[in-house]
């Protein structure tokens, strides 16, 4: 089947970490076949690559984060909150968007956008769909222990990728003629199901773990012995625990077109390998829109 000109698709763009960068290429490669984007919700890295896409900058924002090495990236996170709710504020990391993006009210973006974020102590999903969109997209991906809470409007909002790692419900807001979510939870490439080694990573200590390790122990040092490991801990515990929620929610309210990336495609905080994954997205949407005609 030939896509139609006018065919309005809405996206759900999922959590992910790092792996979420792979949905700039999936957002790519749908405007590529003549699809029309005509809303997006995003969790998490889901959030970010959505909210960036719909204030009508995601070409400047790929290219900024492709020129992103591990050395700058750890940089960015280099205001730490120990003792506050997270190990980090996010300040910096939101300033060197923001200073890409610009830092326009959510409701004057050209593209309708929902942000999903979650209520801690109400413990309940909650659409960001007004006001500061970097404000939302900070609550969005404010993953519980590695960034402290966002608060909004008194409200203390963390990752939504807790209760909606896949929004698609929040896509039902839009008048979009069909649903392309993407599932950041696919069946991995490597033979071993298995993620990336962190070993090699940290070698030396150089690698994320060792250094949120040295930082825990420069405020902590009673307690640094319990930072070994924290990063793949983390990952692995919310990544197992978002595939399973994203399993139920595309069974209870299955989209019609379903991108899978490997969840093994990177490590959650591998923001550095941007343009590999990219790339990843690109190739999978590809192969999503062939099998359903498009």
């Amino acid at each position: 089947m030939t896509a139609r000109r006018d065919d309005r698709v809405a996206l759900a763009l999922g959590a992910g970490g790092a792996r979420g960068l792979a949905q700039i290429g999936v957002i790519e490669a749908i405007q590529a076949r003549g699809l029309r984007i005509a809303s997006v919700a995003g969790s998490s890295s889901g959030a970010l690559v959505g909210g960036v896409f719909a204030a009508g900058k995601l070409a400047e924002f790929r290219e900024g984060i492709e020129a992103l090495d591990r050395g700058a990236f750890l940089r960015l996170l280099s205001d730490p909150a120990l003792g506050d709710g997270g190990l980090f504020h996010g300040h910096r990391l939101v300033a060197a968007m923001r200073d890409v993006v610009g830092d326009p009210d959510i409701e004057t973006l050209p593209i309708p956008f929902i942000a999903v974020a979650v209520d801690l102590r109400r413990q309940r999903e909650v659409w960001l769909r007004r006001g500061p969109l970097w404000q939302a997209l900070r609550a969005s991906f404010a993953i519980p222990g590695l960034f402290t809470p966002a608060v909004v409007h008194g409200r203390e909002l963390v990752d939504g990728g807790l209760l909606a790692p896949l929004p698609i419900t929040a896509t039902r807001l839009s008048d979009a003629d069909r649903l392309i979510a993407v599932d950041m939870h696919g069946w991995p490439e490597r033979p071993s199901g298995e993620l990336p080694d962190e070993t090699a990573d940290n070698e030396g200590g150089h690698g994320l773990a060792g250094w949120i390790e040295r930082r825990v122990r420069r405020h902590w040092p009673e307690h640094g012995e319990h930072a070994i490991g924290l990063t793949e801990v983390m990952a692995r515990a919310l990544d197992t625990m978002q595939a399973q929620i994203a399993r139920v929610q595309l069974a209870l309210d299955p989209p019609e077109i379903v991108v899978r990336i490997p969840r093994d495609a990177c490590l959650f905080y591998e923001f550095w390998r941007a343009r590999e994954v990219i790339e990843i997205g690109r190739v999978e949407a590809d192969k999503a829109l062939d099998a359903a005609g498009y």
